[in-house]
């Protein structure tokens, strides 16, 4: 694990903690915390204020983005090894999502990124070598992305291979589930766009349920996930051939 995700586990653990603790924690200069947190602040994932780093907002997608940090990364690098050079994706709203998209933004050439998300528009702006065309609607100030009638009007405009989604839930009879009713039909709509849907999620929300049904079993091709993903889950995902990776 990078010193960065270190950062990003304890800040989250703690929800606020002195730099110089956290300098002191994990055994290097204060001068080097500093560096790493700027890094870190101008991505979004943690804020500073008088000395202190913190992750004050539950419900804004930099904390969602900070939480499970390291698996929902390995999750999106695992993710973009079925995308090539060249190719166009769409990718909706979630953290694990923002993540696959920096990885190809700058792991990858002349990727084109179809995506309602401004986070993930602003996430990976410092790269030369993506296209990102942004799907415009009602703008949501906490999961800064956009949703409503206008995706459509947009969306129709295009077909692609790949939709990478996230979810907040699993139901075993109802299928994956969403806690936002208008992020839902906002993915439901660019999934009429796209050959196929794939789940990007740490294993964590198969052990939550969620508010709406997002997807149901026959609209998912792939799951991508970790290893802790409960046996009852992985059991219900493999009866209804749904392909489900680890990592």
């Amino acid at each position: 694990m990078s010193r960065s995700d270190e950062i990003i586990r304890i800040v989250s653990d703690y929800k606020k903690i002195e730099v110089n603790q956290l300098s002191q924690l994990l055994n290097v200069s204060n001068v080097t915390i500093r560096k790493d947190l700027d890094k870190l602040e101008e991505k979004g994932i943690i804020n500073r204020q008088h000395g202190f780093a913190l992750i004050n907002n539950t419900d804004d997608i930099n904390f969602r983005l900070a939480k499970n940090y390291d698996l929902k990364r390995k999750i999106a690098v695992k993710a973009a090894e079925n995308i090539l050079d060249g190719d166009t994706v769409m990718i909706e709203s979630g953290s694990t999502c923002a993540l696959l998209a920096e990885e190809l933004a700058f792991n990858r050439k002349n990727v084109t990124i179809i995506t309602n998300s401004v986070f993930i528009a602003n996430y990976i702006r410092k790269s030369d070598s993506v296209k990102v065309i942004l799907l415009g609607g009602e703008y949501q100030n906490n999961s800064q992305v956009n949703v409503g009638p206008l995706i459509k009007k947009v969306v129709d405009e295009f077909y692609v291979d790949k939709l990478f989604i996230g979810i907040d839930g699993f139901d075993p009879v109802r299928g994956f589930r969403s806690n936002d009713l208008a992020r839902s039909e906002a993915i439901h709509v660019m999934a009429a766009a796209a050959k196929e849907v794939i789940i990007l999620t740490d294993a964590s929300k198969f052990n939550q349920n969620g508010t709406v049904t997002c997807f149901s079993f026959p609209e998912i091709s792939q799951v991508f996930t970790d290893k802790s993903i409960n046996a009852g889950s992985q059991k219900i995902l493999d009866l209804k051939k749904i392909k489900v990776t680890t990592i």
